[in-house]
């Protein structure tokens, strides 16, 4: 990727929020309100940017880098930036290669970090994250010898002599942490990594002073922060990143959580910041169809029990929901990661009464977390500046042009009010009614809602940037080359493919867009050609059915068996049995078990949606004819015959570029 600036790096990116006071009421006041955390740091306000491993940490210009992505973060306002995790250690690496906090190597290069953060005022702790079993390497370690499903690799089970040393890499860790000018460390004790790992009789097996009961295991813990507070006295800071909710058999209990937790906090900690769910879970814990703050109550609960602020997450991507929050006392601070991934400025646009210029977090993973856990570099799909500040650089344009974009999708969207934002003059042109193209199908699937934040988003940048935007007629490319535009920019999208099939022009045949949007209604038998994304969002849609009478938390919590009042040890209890309004078959032609190709973190979550509405999945099936009976298929060599009221074509999509020629010439 390469930068679009005109010239050097200004000293303030263009559209940058104002620092001067607000006058009349502060919106969202208990969020904008500062906080004394214990040892007497102040932090401005209560929100906490969770960690995150960018890919950053391991890229060539790498502290550059992140100097940027971090310094751009608290200039946007943010309280409190935890950075990481870095391991202690070698053997808690993820992965061959990843970057450590064990030695005073690169003591210069987190300098450059630290210092961005300091210079715009604001406060950064280095999370230190063993990876335990979760270890991609031969040299893994874990409290027994129990591989993850998450590794190909079974660990070494740590000797006493192991569990000493790695105590000691934390304390040591902490300490070159000060020393490269952070403020505190955060220790991760959550999401199935190696302390998480000591915690529960699902990983840790041992039967000497280090496991067995509930006390033992969870010994690891405790001397961990002992020793990091040991070695790091106040006012440096001490996190600590709780399971409060471990979604995995053979997790904790609520009892032994609170008990952990008072054992953390009479070790020295400053604060703690519950987190739900291992990597392993088989649950959904941050995706999209999580409704907002669905475990805060849970937090709540923790934070009665303890004296030192106590920190809310998991899916908390708005300021009103986190004012809420905070005004009901259910949480100290919020912790909010991919959200300022997408937009830096959150907080200062909540300040500053511009909520609607925030550009929200759709939670759709699927350029962060996706990413992350592949080894590639973090960015977003709302923002793709995020992780590439130092390389796509929005700036000023020496000559103002004239310019068109034809259609008004997300790309053609983000082209118009990105050049707008750079001073040109832009018309922006779209023969449907409304901006957002497929986006506008995508918001209408179950668990998808948050897709149309972005549209809202940008409908406001097209109102703050000044495009003309003029939507309800196609524009011809003589009309284009006539009106002396510099620039003509084709962000038409796509069009639906059409298989050729027997019958595809049979009455029972739709296409999906129709169906999504309403214009036709399926019948109760209906077979779907193709199983990419889109075919999964129709199964979705044809099967989906709410149960009248519960908040969005309490239906998300029976369809997936999460039991919130943590009797349960790990919080699992059966899931409600699903029911589908109609009986709906999926068909591809590739032999591969369908859903392989979606989404890393995801596609597991929308198959297993499927399974329990009971969907009938077929793969490696050859299309002969649709007639009154259904669709005539093959599969192997055995025929047979689907019956469908409604057969929807999902057969994927073409460029539409019927403009692109005409232009040329």
């Amino acid at each position: 990727m390469h930068s679009i600036a005109s010239h050097p790096t200004s000293s303030r990116r263009m559209g940058e929020l104002s620092n001067a006071p607000l006058h009349g009421p502060v919106p969202c006041p208990h969020l904008l309100s500062p906080i004394e955390l214990p040892g007497g740091i102040v932090l401005p306000n209560r929100v906490l940017m969770g960690s995150m491993h960018t890919g950053l940490e391991e890229a060539p210009n790498g502290f550059e880098r992140l100097a940027a992505f971090y310094r751009e973060r608290a200039r946007g306002g943010v309280g409190l930036i935890v950075a990481g995790g870095l391991s202690p250690n070698a053997e808690g690496n993820m992965f061959e290669g990843m970057a450590t906090l064990a030695d005073a190597s690169n003591a210069a290069g987190h300098r450059r970090i630290t210092d961005a953060v300091h210079a715009e005022g604001g406060r950064i702790l280095m999370q230190l994250l063993h990876a335990g079993r979760y270890a991609r390497h031969a040299q893994g370690v874990a409290p027994s010898a129990i591989r993850s499903p998450l590794s190909t690799f079974t660990p070494r089970e740590m000797s006493e002599d192991d569990i000493e040393r790695t105590i000691g890499d934390y304390a040591k860790a902490a300490q070159l942490a000060r020393e490269a000018g952070y403020d505190g460390v955060e220790i991760m004790g959550a999401e199935g990594y190696l302390i998480n790992q000591f915690l529960a009789p699902r990983a840790n097996q041992r039967t000497d002073a280090w496991g067995g009961s509930a006390t033992n295991r969870m010994r690891f813990a405790v001397e961990v922060m002992r020793r990091v507070r040991r070695q790091t006295p106040a006012p440096f800071i001490v996190a600590y990143r709780i399971s409060m909710l471990d979604l995995v058999e053979g997790g904790c209990t609520w009892d032994e959580i609170v008990t952990l937790a008072h054992a953390i906090q009479d070790a020295g900690a400053t604060m703690i910041n519950p987190y739900v769910g291992w990597h392993e879970a088989r649950i959904p814990t941050i995706a999209t169809l999580v409704p907002r703050a669905a475990f805060v109550p849970l937090t709540a609960r923790l934070k009665r029990e303890l004296r030192i602020p106590v920190v809310a997450s998991n899916r908390i991507n708005d300021p009103d929901v986190a004012e809420a929050i905070l005004a009901r006392g259910d949480a100290d601070m919020v912790s909010m990661a991919r959200p300022l991934l997408a937009d830096a400025d959150f907080v200062r646009k909540a300040a500053a009464g511009r909520a609607d210029e925030i550009n929200t977090c759709i939670a759709c993973n699927q350029a962060c977390l996706d990413q992350a856990i592949t080894g590639g570099q973090t960015s977003c799909l709302v923002n793709p500046r995020a992780g590439r500040e130092t390389e796509l650089r929005i700036e000023p344009a020496q000559r103002r042009r004239r310019v068109a974009v034809v259609g008004a999708g997300p790309a053609g969207l983000a082209c118009a009010v990105t050049a707008a934002e750079r001073g040109h003059e832009v018309v922006l042109y779209d023969a449907a009614a409304a901006i957002g193209g497929q986006f506008n199908l995508a918001r209408r699937i179950p668990g998808k809602e948050e897709f149309q934040h972005t549209l809202r988003y940008f409908s406001r940048r097209l109102e703050v940037t000044g495009v003309d935007l003029r939507l309800g007629r196609a524009i011809a490319a003589d009309e284009l080359a006539d009106a002396g535009y510099h620039h003509v920019v084709l962000a038409t999208g796509v069009m639906p493919r059409l298989p050729d099939i027997i019958g595809i022009d049979h009455p029972s045949v739709v296409g999906y867009a129709d169906l999504i949007t309403g214009r036709v209604t399926a019948g109760r038998r209906v077979a779907i050609i193709g199983a990419g994304g889109i075919g999964f969002d129709v199964a979705e849609l044809l099967t989906h059915a709410e149960p009248e009478g519960e908040t969005p938390a309490e239906r998300f919590a029976a369809a997936w068996g999460i039991d919130l009042g943590v009797q349960a040890r790990g919080g699992l209890v059966p899931a409600r049995d699903a029911a589908s309004p109609r009986e709906v078959w999926l068909l591809q032609r590739k032999p591969a078990r369908l859903g392989q190709g979606l989404a890393k973190t995801t596609g597991w979550i929308r198959r297993a949606i499927l399974e329990r509405k009971g969907v009938h999945m077929l793969g490696g099936v050859r299309y002969e004819r649709i007639d009154e009976a259904g669709i005539h298929i093959v599969i192997g060599d055995e025929p047979r015959v689907i019956p469908a009221d409604t057969v929807v074509v999902c057969a994927g999509q073409q460029s539409r570029s019927d403009l692109l020629e005409p232009l040329r010439r």
